[in-house]
């Protein structure tokens, strides 16, 4: 395992990390933006009450869709978080390693 291999994977991995958490986030506010034109488009279809008209959005195949989209931009998010992570433990286990084999020459002295 070279830690400078890893470093780089880290550094490669930082800028989809940053746009897969950027994607999930604006998915997350656009929910919101898009649960209310659903729920306008229903008050124009004469749907009054505001319990009627949620229900109405969150029936609307554009707001499932939204939803798959979400859920695939966190999957997307997550598995780089954890990739970078793996990265850092790699390195983390290599200098502990480093430090044992000095550890082990030191007492052979």
């Amino acid at each position: 395992m070279n830690p400078e291999d890893r470093a780089e994977s880290i550094r490669e991995k930082s800028p989809l990390y940053g746009a897969a958490y950027g994607e999930r986030v604006y998915l997350e506010e656009f929910r919101k933006s898009l649960k209310a034109l659903l729920m306008k488009d229903a008050l124009a279809m004469g749907i009054e009450a505001a319990n009627a008209q949620e229900r109405e959005a969150y029936a609307d195949p554009q707001y499932k869709a939204l939803l798959k989209g979400l859920a695939v931009a966190t999957e997307n998010e997550i598995t780089l978080k954890w990739q970078i992570e793996a990265d850092r433990l790699d390195i983390e286990i290599w200098r502990t390693r480093q430090a044992n084999e000095r550890m082990q020459v030191k007492a052979h002295e």
